[in-house]
């Protein structure tokens, strides 16, 4: 629980420590995440546009990349989640290496930096009898086919995964998977890191402790990590904090622990239930997020993580293009990618479409009279 501070100490005095670069505590973060009145949510999001350009400047980046998502089979069932399929059911796919380097091959034509790669769990995906030989198969045929390019895949539950099929440490995974050539892990299936949580929306799922191990020792391993959070379903605005709390724990100790990579970017993933399991969806209650709270989560995810973790990234998938635009103005420094198809999120009933041309996300960004520039995945400007 966080606990309460002193009634004493206003949002504005909270606000100006912060501008002072002190960083929140989970009390004070909650305190702003909980506001209502409109002008102090103002408040909190001119700070965090202050904040922002202090740390990372005026201008929005955007990454050329390609989605590819290899299978949707699934052995969980997440409660959120419209992707997932058994195998032999209606919608099941399972890409062969040949169909997975025609997309790639199409995403070098379109000048794409990187490969984002993730798929279902599914146990019948081996080589050689091992779960870590199909994944590695995954990821040389990208390599010796298109070296240029950066991959980054396959989220903390899928390491697991496969150390868990083939009864191998998390180390002994990540190190080769790095070795064949992954560049990076998303740090998708964090969902909230909060087993109360997870214990209801995808109770199959690694807990909060394995994922923060799994990514921490990618750290030490030297790759790194995204960070992201699945907000707006069932989660409490306490959760959110101590969500953001161990995140911003996370990267403080892989910096003090002097270890090669750490966390590159944050970013938040509403909620989308217009197609996921009635159960979930009939609980929250509605199909689409809710701007105005993602939006003051964006700002308050800015003012908590900022000084350690610097790239704030919306989803113009989830949010629409407008709505990311618009989180622009909130603490967040990227829009994203241009992801060129996109199944999971756009399965559950997503309404901001599954590719972005270039020339769009640009005049998008112009249109709030801010520069932008290509990065790659690790945010090197290109």
């Amino acid at each position: 629980m966080i606990n309460v501070i002193s009634a004493t100490k206003t949002t504005r005095t909270i606000l100006n420590e912060v501008r002072s670069g002190k960083d929140l505590s989970p009390p004070e973060g909650l305190i702003l995440l909980q506001q209502t009145d409109p002008d102090i949510i103002t408040e909190i999001q001119q700070t965090a546009d202050q904040l922002r350009a202090i740390q990372v400047g005026e201008t929005v980046t955007y990454v050329i990349n390609r989605n590819v998502n290899f299978s949707n089979i699934c052995e969980q069932h997440c409660s959120f989640c419209a992707f997932r399929r058994d195998d032999g059911e209606d919608g099941a796919f399972w890409l062969d290496i040949a169909q997975i380097l025609e997309k790639v091959s199409d995403a070098v034509q379109r000048k794409a930096t990187e490969i984002c790669m993730q798929g279902g769990l599914n146990p019948e995906a081996k080589r050689n009898g091992t779960s870590l030989d199909f994944y590695l198969e995954l990821v040389t045929s990208i390599k010796e086919t298109f070296p240029q390019l950066h991959l980054h895949a396959f989220s903390p539950q899928e390491i697991q995964f496969i150390a868990r099929e083939d009864k191998i440490s998390y180390e002994d995974v990540i190190t080769a998977l790095r070795d064949a050539g992954l560049g990076s892990m998303p740090g998708t299936a964090a969902e909230v890191l909060e087993d109360a949580v997870r214990r209801v929306i995808c109770p199959e799922k690694i807990n909060s402790e394995t994922w923060l191990e799994i990514v921490s020792t990618a750290h030490r391993l030297g790759v790194p990590t995204t960070s992201t959070m699945l907000c707006g379903q069932i989660e409490s605005k306490e959760q959110q904090i101590s969500h953001l709390n161990k995140l911003r724990s996370l990267q403080q100790n892989s910096i003090l622990q002097g270890y090669p990579t750490r966390i590159t970017e944050f970013i938040l993933l509403p909620f989308v239930g217009q197609e996921a399991p009635k159960p979930l969806r009939n609980r929250v209650g509605r199909d689409q997020p809710v701007l105005a709270d993602t939006l003051l989560l964006t700002a308050v995810s800015r003012l908590y993580l900022g000084n350690w973790i610097a790239n704030h990234q919306p989803s113009w998938v989830k949010l629409g293009l407008n709505g990311a635009v618009e989180a622009l103005r909130w603490g967040c420094n990227d829009i994203g990618g241009t992801l060129m198809e996109e199944h999971i999120t756009s399965m559950a009933g997503a309404q901001g479409g599954t590719c972005m041309e270039v020339d769009t996300l640009q005049q998008a960004i112009q249109s709030i009279d801010r520069p932008f520039q290509q990065r790659s995945t690790i945010y090197e400007y290109l």
